[in-house]
């Protein structure tokens, strides 16, 4: 409650701002978030059964795709599954399904049901349960991590990375080697900014599948009521945005 009215105070004076000149104002969410506690280890169970390789490279491993027969890039509540043979598809869903907070693991053939039938959509997508979310760890020792593991790297992390919103709790000096860190960088030195917990306990909300209820969903307000309704299709924001903008689009026009 302390942040949202921290944001409440922030946005009060752009508000009234936007209210003055008339402008219309408009809120929207991508996804809701919900409550979800339990980490899903994906990739490490990948490993313990022989698919997922690595290589080794100043004592840290790094995720080896090339060379291991499957592999999983977790994105918070979903995770596409690439699987090198065909033959071991059933194998690897097979163990995916049995892991603990796993709800479904969809094949190419279901995954039409969802409209994520993408070409580049793994070959198997598993979703968590409500409660649930995938990690991208694949090393079995926290000595062992690769350097970026600590740090917020989107692009050599095989997947999304939700303990880099948080410093590490366990470290007490973590806020001042992050200032020491910040002061090189702007002093120009090189610098990295190892603040990250490897410890996923932190995270405590995720989004991705499908919400069970309304409540749990993405929102869109706005300060003008006259296009209010109960429901919106993501696909129809754009058009909505537009007529607010006063560039009528097509679909407005025929209403």
């Amino acid at each position: 409650m302390t942040a949202a009215r921290a944001v409440d105070a922030a946005l009060q004076p752009l508000l009234a701002l936007a209210e003055s000149r008339g402008t219309t104002v408009v809120a929207l969410s991508e996804y809701g978030i919900t409550a979800a506690r339990r980490p899903i280890d994906i990739n490490r169970l990948l490993r313990r059964e022989g698919l997922l390789d690595v290589y080794t490279q100043a004592g840290m491993e790094y995720l080896d795709p090339w060379t291991s027969r499957a592999f999983a890039v977790a994105d918070h509540q979903v995770a596409h599954i690439y699987v090198a043979d065909p033959a071991d598809i059933p194998r690897v869903r097979d163990i995916v399904a049995d892991l603990p907070g796993v709800d479904q693991v969809l094949d190419r053939d279901q995954q039409p049901t969802l409209n994520i039938d993408h070409e580049r959509s793994g070959e198997l997508v598993a979703i968590a349960e409500p409660d649930s979310w995938f990690t991208y760890y694949y090393w079995l020792t926290d000595d062992r991590a690769p350097d970026f593991a600590r740090s917020v790297e989107i692009h050599r992390k095989p997947g999304y990375d939700p303990a880099e919103l948080f410093l590490d709790p366990t470290d007490p000096r973590v806020k001042l080697r992050a200032a020491a860190a910040l002061a090189k960088k702007k002093l120009g030195l090189r610098y990295t900014m190892q603040v990250v917990p490897l410890d996923p306990s932190c995270v405590r909300g995720s989004h991705g599948r499908l919400p069970d209820t309304m409540a749990d969903g993405p929102m869109l307000l706005c300060s003008d009521p006259t296009p209010g309704r109960d429901r919106i299709a993501a696909t129809d924001v754009k058009g909505l945005l537009l007529d607010l903008a006063g560039h009528q689009t097509q679909s407005s026009a025929q209403r």
